[in-house]
């Protein structure tokens, strides 16, 4: 699996030695990293980070202050987990701690000392699920853009138009000829970018987070 080239590794451990490594590693596997000895610096960079690229961040548990399990949660509760995947450096003592991470939606944990083969791998994959969570919400975007364009009458046609309806019980329902809905059909298609009601309904679930 070919990592997103445009990828940023954040790491976040107290360890000086430990970052140094990742950070070694990650360059050794030509993958870009940025370091922070703590989860206080990383939270107040967080407005400056372009969120918009490929990411994940490896995050030790436990660090002096903030902890790693409270960024975490400071994370999820601004709905950051799914674009930026979090992977926890955990000592044995914390693996049920991080089990417990992974159930509330952490991408995974590595165990130190860790396997760097394993850990890259697993890098790997949490970097190309941020990006698919970012081209979803790309075309989510672009999707509502295309709705946007559609006036009143389109959006009458095509929500019956994905009920299944046929054009005659169309027109029926909205008062207006047969000739009418298949034009109004036919805008919605064009705008809409699709060529059938199932494309139309598949994009709508798309727009909807379905």
């Amino acid at each position: 699996m070919q990592p997103a080239t445009n990828a940023t590794v954040f790491i976040v451990d107290d360890d000086a030695s430990v970052r140094e490594a990742l950070a070694w590693l990650l360059r050794s596997r030509h993958l870009l990293s940025e370091t922070y000895a703590g989860a206080e610096q990383f939270h107040a960079t967080l407005d400056r980070i372009d969120l918009s690229q490929p990411c994940c961040l490896l995050l030790d548990v436990r660090m002096p202050g903030m902890s790693g399990l409270a960024l975490f949660d400071q994370l999820a509760e601004r709905k950051l987990v799914e674009a930026m995947p979090v992977i926890f450096l955990t000592g044995h003592a914390d693996v049920p701690t991080a089990v417990d991470m992974v159930k509330r939606g952490a991408f995974d944990f590595c165990e130190k000392p860790f396997s760097d083969n394993a850990l890259v791998d697993r890098i790997e994959q949490a970097i190309a699920k941020s990006a698919e969570v970012l081209a979803q919400r790309r075309r989510a975007t672009q999707l509502q853009a295309r709705l946007a364009e559609l006036t009143e009458r389109e959006r009458d046609v095509m929500r019956l138009v994905i009920e299944g309806l046929p054009n005659k019980l169309i027109a029926d329902q909205l008062d207006i000829s047969v000739r009418t809905v298949e034009v109004h059909r036919a805008r919605v298609f064009d705008k809409m970018e699709v060529k059938s009601a199932v494309e139309l309904a598949n994009l709508l679930r798309v727009v909807n987070g379905k």
